[in-house]
């Protein structure tokens, strides 16, 4: 399938080996992991920042694997979610980035196309957690409401 914003097609990626139950060289429990999370959620780390120190500190491939449910799934039962989806508030972060750029070289076409594709992106995302009922129906984007939110 072609790409959203660029000429291109096809999907380069590596995939992650298929096996379905987690590896026996994993030294920590269910419980223990389970913690681990719900401690770093309380620290205000993302569920990604969480996903990669449980990788590269602790040992754990796969949450999932090991738990039976996502890092997100164990932080919403444990009532730590966060307002923002961590993928929305990384894009609001990006376009804050850009209008403070902006600003300063009003001449900087490449970077105006850069930030109306941002945007687009974010008022998809906006419209998906909508619908799913993870944003309320209210909720409007704008710069002015990202730069209040997320500093």
């Amino acid at each position: 399938m072609a790409r959203m914003h660029a000429r291109r097609r096809g999907k380069s990626a590596s995939h992650r080996p298929l096996i379905t139950e987690n590896p026996e060289w994993v030294s920590l429990s269910k419980d223990e992991i389970t913690e681990l999370i719900v401690k770093m959620a309380r620290d205000g780390a993302s569920a990604s920042r969480i996903g990669i120190v449980l990788r590269d500190q602790h040992a754990v491939p796969d949450v999932k694997l090991a738990t039976g449910k996502t890092i997100s799934d164990i932080i919403a039962e444990n009532d730590l979610k966060p307002a923002i989806p961590d993928d929305l508030s990384a894009l609001m972060r990006k376009a804050i980035g850009l209008q403070n750029h902006l600003s300063e070289n009003n001449k900087d076409v490449a970077n105006k196309r850069n930030m109306q594709m941002v945007e687009s992106k974010i008022r998809r995302l906006v419209r998906y957690y909508k619908r799913v009922g993870y944003l309320p129906a209210d909720w409007q984007y704008s710069i002015k409401t990202a730069e209040l939110l997320l500093e």
